[in-house]
């Protein structure tokens, strides 16, 4: 069975969950075909895309010189590439030489192109239904979503918590969920390494991912215990900078663009990983964390009880002061940080892409085969 995925994520993410999330299932599927042919994303730079051969935009863009105007002129090259895609993509569609379409992120572009082909969407959160002052720029995405998930023939949620969700603003989509769980990048479960004295932040930090809290709860025990932060990502902003020089620990945070070898040695090595988002649909880092033998500091909200389980340690992320309480524990005592560890181990082996593709793949082969002889889905899926 031939499955088509878009260009949608790969070309407005270079690295991130749902990206990773797809790349994984393309992987999986000897079957599966991309209309992709422009993006930066990482995660495409691996042996098994080069089938694909798409062009690596920012790569490729004058590498080697910098002058003037080089970044408005990226800009525009850019949007002549998304164009392309999109283009590219559409004549896929009309071709119809595929079984079932899953889009990769909630722009409808593709349902006039479908032909009465199926199609399967993933919601990976309802952030921006549940906390929509984060996101007062983004006039499209609850549109797009709302739109494409009443017109799909199945939703896949990443989480039991995010189906819920969907059912709260969608109590009449409820059977057409099904609820297939993440998994995690990292090829084997680490050895136990000697901890250095930082503690770990990985992925964005606007927002909902209440970046600031934690460091107004974690400034006072950095300086207390002579550690370091080390986050992962994009460089520390202005208001982040003021925010450090303010609190006085501008000298213990580092700020690390990494690739997953190097980010699992981070999570090997560090004293406690910490994930403090107000909502999050699935939660990627927390496998990560575990399979590296790095004890977890989580909120105690949305899917974070679900997916680690009585594997890590859980805060209110709403008080600074419980958090700080919770990390310090966690800090001091070497015994409860073993036992994190121990849990964790035994917790991600509970999760694999393996899984996430064959479940999905028979949800494709169900879909397929209900829509072939009802011409829409069933509630019975």
């Amino acid at each position: 069975m031939k499955v088509l995925y878009d260009y949608q994520i790969f070309e407005s993410q270079k690295i991130g969950g749902i990206s990773r999330y797809f790349a994984e299932l393309i992987k999986h599927n000897p079957m599966a075909e991309l209309s992709l042919k422009y993006s930066d994303n990482i995660y495409l730079h691996n042996e098994y895309f080069k089938k694909y051969k798409i062009n690596y935009v920012y790569n490729n863009f004058f590498p080697n010189l910098n002058f003037k105007g080089k970044g408005r002129l990226l800009k525009y090259y850019t949007a002549l590439f998304k164009k392309n895609n999109r283009s590219i993509s559409i004549e896929r569609l009309k071709k119809s030489n595929f079984d079932v379409f899953h889009p990769t992120y909630y722009n409808a572009y593709f349902l006039k192109y479908l032909k009465n082909k199926p199609f399967v969407v993933t919601v990976y959160d309802m952030i921006h239904e549940l906390f929509p002052q984060y996101f007062l720029d983004d006039k499209f995405t609850v549109h797009f979503k709302q739109h494409l998930i009443t017109q799909a023939d199945i939703i896949i949620a990443i989480s039991e918590n995010t189906k819920k969700d969907i059912v709260r603003y969608f109590p009449d989509l409820k059977e057409k969920i099904k609820v297939i769980y993440l998994g995690f990048s990292f090829e084997q479960l680490g050895d136990i390494k000697g901890k250095k004295d930082y503690i770990l932040f990985t992925g964005s930090r606007g927002g909902y991912k209440n970046f600031d809290n934690f460091v107004r709860a974690i400034a006072p025990l950095l300086l207390k215990y002579n550690l370091t932060l080390i986050c992962t990502g994009e460089p520390f902003n202005n208001n982040e900078i003021i925010l450090f020089d303010y609190l006085g620990i501008t000298d213990r945070t580092i700020s690390k663009f990494v690739l997953d070898n190097e980010l699992f040695e981070l999570y090997s090595e560090a004293i406690v990983f910490v994930f403090p988002s107000l909502y999050e649909g699935f939660g990627i880092p927390i496998l990560e964390a575990f399979s590296a033998g790095c004890p977890a500091v989580l909120s105690n909200t949305s899917c974070f009880p679900e997916i680690a389980k009585d594997a890590a340690i859980y805060f209110d992320p709403y008080s600074v002061e419980d958090m700080r309480q919770v990390m310090e524990k966690v800090i001091l005592d070497s015994s409860l940080r073993s036992e994190l560890t121990r849990k964790g181990y035994e917790r991600v082996k509970d999760f694999s892409w393996e899984e996430t593709a064959r479940q999905t793949y028979e949800l494709y082969c169900e879909v397929l085969s209900t829509h072939n002889v009802n011409g829409k889905i069933s509630s019975k899926v």
